[in-house]
Parts: C-alpha cells; sequence; structure tokens
C-alpha cells in the first residue's frame, strides 16, 4: 500500500447508509470543532499562550497555534473530506492534550466533550472519508480506486 493510498484511503464500501452517515458525521462535527473552537484560537490569545506554557509544552506559542490551525482548519477538512486522515490525527493528538492535560484534574463532565471529539477523530482516522469527499474524488481521478 502507498502512503498516498493511506492518507486519503477509506474503506470501500458501496453502501448510502455508510457513506452519508459518514458524510453527515464528518460535515458536522468538523464545522463544531472548526467554529466552536478552532476559529477561537486563531490567532491565540495571549491567555491560550499562557494556557498552552502552564501545561508544560515547550515553545508554547508555536504548539498553542499548532492547536488553534488543527481545530479550525482541521475541522473545515473534515467537513469536505480533504486529507480525512491526516487531520483526524492532528485532531486527536488535540483532543488527547485537552482530554488529559488541560482538563486533566477536571471531573469527567469536563472531559467528556474533548473525548467523544477524540473519538469521532479516531473513528474517522480507521474509516477514512467515505465516499462523498474529496479525497474519494482525488483517489478516483488518480486511479487508486479498485474497479
Amino acid at each position: 500500500m502507498k502512503i498516498a493510498d493511506w492518507i486519503m484511503g477509506g474503506e470501500e464500501v458501496n453502501r448510502l447508509s455508510f457513506n452519508g452517515g459518514i458524510l453527515f458525521l464528518r460535515i458536522f462535527i468538523g464545522l463544531f470543532i472548526a467554529f466552536g473552537h478552532g476559529i477561537n484560537k486563531i490567532p491565540p490569545a495571549p491567555a491560550f499562550i499562557n494556557l498552552v506554557s502552564g501545561l508544560g509544552f515547550p515553545f508554547p506559542e508555536f504548539f498553542a497555534w499548532m492547536a488553534g490551525i488543527s481545530e479550525f482548519f482541521g475541522g473545515l477538512f473534515l467537513a469536505v473530506g480533504f486529507l480525512t486522515r491526516p487531520s483526524s490525527f492532528f485532531l486527536s493528538i488535540t483532543m488527547l492534550a485537552a482530554a488529559f492535560l488541560r482538563h486533566a484534574a477536571d471531573p469527567f463532565s469536563r472531559k467528556e466533550l474533548a473525548l467523544l471529539y477524540l473519538f469521532i477523530f479516531l473513528f474517522l482516522l480507521l474509516t477514512g472519508a467515505g465516499q462523498f469527499s474529496v479525497d474519494f474524488i482525488l483517489r478516483k481521478k488518480h486511479g487508486h480506486l479498485q474497479s
């Protein structure tokens, strides 16, 4: 398997219900993370940079930017199904940090949202974008689909 096949790959399931379900999940979760969380972090506010610094990250301004870029652009990429697996990977890392560093001492009810996002991103990392996606169109265009 070529790396490009994996990056833009996905399971070849020809069921409308499966592909439609992934489409709706991608659109809503992508837009929610992009506009509910990511857009407020670009550019990262000094308070967010201080929070990242307090979590122990070296180069807190860099990691604050990476969190914002991951959430905003990764969310938009998920919504359209472009680079779904790489976007899901970086979003998963961001949600691991949110759940287990930022909210480490918080009750489960505060960690729950980050964990929910984490498991949805892991799901998309494993399945890919489905047939209703830019990834699928690009794979088809470049002959990476089996007939």
